[in-house]
């Protein structure tokens, strides 16, 4: 589930900021859960949480744990998001409020630090909604890639499989011709020899028959 939240949320920073981020593992297609709209979500609790340690990061001007917090925040929406999409936009948006509202103090602590800002970014640069549908797409890519590379898969283990019974029936195909060859050389020479055995007593019977 951590590398699922994590892929969806380096796609974000991709797609909504075009900046770069550090590189994350795709999680497997299969980790994927559909969304559903009617799971109940505590988003007031997320919310207060998330302010709360942003705001303490912010007031320690530790630009470092800072960084975490709003990566951190980032997991949350993807977590959100894979139960509830409208819990989803509303989390995004008040995490977006509290943003805008501490840029400057933001700034401030991030100094040089371009993961935050970039971080900030892919959660601002486009309104909640925007944002939760561009990541459902996200997912819904990532199935559908996963899926083709399913079907891809079984296709060549069967293509596998094919060619190797294949290949084992032309060897014995081929085994078996070469003991009919081989049978047919052994009975033509017999058949060989014993005409010539024939012909010889012939001879011999001939001769004592004085002809």
């Amino acid at each position: 589930m951590k590398k699922t939240m994590i892929m969806v949320m380096a796609a974000m920073a991709i797609g909504f900021a075009s900046c770069g981020n550090k590189a994350q593992q795709a999680a497997p297609a299969d980790e994927v859960v559909a969304a559903d709209s009617t799971v109940e979500v505590d988003v007031a609790s997320a919310i207060s949480e998330a302010t709360a340690q942003l705001t303490e990061q912010i007031e320690a001007k530790d630009a470092s744990k800072l960084q975490q917090c709003i990566e951190a925040v980032q997991a949350k929406v993807a977590e959100i998001l894979k139960q509830n999409p409208e819990a989803a936009k509303e989390y995004v948006a008040k995490v977006q409020d509290f943003l805008k509202e501490n840029a400057e103090k933001i700034k401030a602590v991030a100094g040089d630090n371009a993961a935050i800002q970039s971080a900030v970014n892919a959660l601002t640069a486009a309104p909640a909604e925007s944002i939760v549908s561009g990541l459902m797409n996200v997912v819904g890519d990532a199935e559908a890639a996963a899926g083709a590379a399913t079907d891809a898969a079984q296709e060549a283990a069967e293509g596998a499989v094919d060619a190797a019974k294949s290949t084992a029936e032309g060897a014995v195909d081929a085994a078996k011709q070469a003991a009919e060859d081989k049978a047919n050389e052994v009975k033509d020479a017999a058949k060989q020899k014993a005409n010539e055995a024939v012909d010889a007593a012939a001879d011999k019977a001939k001769k004592a028959l004085g002809l």
